[in-house]
Formats: C-alpha cells, sequence, structure tokens
C-alpha cells in the first residue's frame, strides 16, 4: 500500500491569484513526484503561451535515459477565473487534468504546482539550477502545504 503524499491532510488550495501574462514563458522543473509518463526524465521544461482563443499552449520537453527528447503538446485552459489559479490542462483530446499553481514567488521566479488529488506535485523555476538555499525553502514551503516532500525526486538541468 502506497503512502498517500498529503497524507490524511485535504489537498491544498492555491494560495494566491496568478498573473497569467507573468506566469506565460518557461520554466524549468526542479522537483517532482515521480509519475510513470515522466520515468526517467531530466533536463525537463515546460513552455506557456497564449492562444489567440485565450487559452494556453503548452508544451513540455524532457530528455530521456537514451539521450532524445520528448516533447508533449496540449492546452490549457482557467477554470477560475477570479484567481487564475485553477487550470485544466489536455494532452490528448478531451481528457484533461488539473493544473494548480499553489503558490509563486511575487516576482514569478519559482512556483509550486499540484492538483486536486494530490498525488501530483512540481517545483518549477525560471532559471535551470536555482541555489541550494532556494530549492530547499522551495521543499520547506510544499512540506508546510502538508506534501510528503520525501517523495520528491530532484530532476538534473543541463
Amino acid at each position: 500500500m502506497s503512502r498517500h503524499p498529503v497524507g490524511n491532510r485535504s489537498v491544498p488550495q492555491p494560495a494566491k491569484t496568478v498573473d497569467l501574462q507573468r506566469y506565460l514563458g518557461r520554466w524549468y522543473e526542479i522537483a517532482r513526484y515521480e509519475q510513470r509518463f515522466q520515468k526517467g526524465c531530466e533536463g525537463v521544461t515546460a513552455d506557456y503561451g497564449l492562444r489567440p482563443d485565450g487559452t494556453i499552449n503548452v508544451v513540455n520537453r524532457c530528455r530521456k535515459p537514451n539521450g532524445k527528447t520528448d516533447e508533449a503538446r496540449g492546452k490549457a485552459k482557467v477554470i477560475d477565473t477570479v484567481t487564475n489559479a485553477k487550470l485544466k490542462v489536455s494532452f490528448f483530446g478531451p481528457f484533461y487534468g488539473d493544473y494548480w499553481v499553489l503558490d509563486h514567488a511575487d516576482d514569478y521566479s519559482w512556483s509550486i504546482v499540484g492538483e486536486s488529488s494530490g498525488r501530483y506535485l512540481w517545483i518549477l523555476a525560471r532559471e535551470p539550477t536555482p541555489s541550494d538555499a532556494t530549492v530547499d525553502g522551495l521543499i520547506q514551503r510544499a512540506r508546510r502545504m502538508g506534501y510528503d516532500t520525501s517523495m520528491l525526486r530532484r530532476t538534473k538541468q543541463p
């Protein structure tokens, strides 16, 4: 039986509103809960751009153990227009998953992303290799939200 990432607590809700214009652009994955669709991925990036219809273009890339780059293209739509912190993302047609910006720096230099089940967690930054102090601080933030940070896997960036 596996542990639930947020223990017996309820899943954290987003802490702040999100300025989508400032959130757009490239993010580097710093740490994540390992999922089968990301198994062995390093050098993970996520690029977000506004589409003419108001949805968000999503391009996720990672370097596989064989050295090849894997790319997933999708789109996201805001579902909480009051905070812009809750989105739905789809990489497979009509199937959408939650994408919640749980917390972010005031200057959008980092963000902590999760979703409604608590099974997914990503720590993202605008630079590929933030300082150890910054990463440790972000892991502590996720722990204070109730996440089991022992389940985080650090992502190697080139």
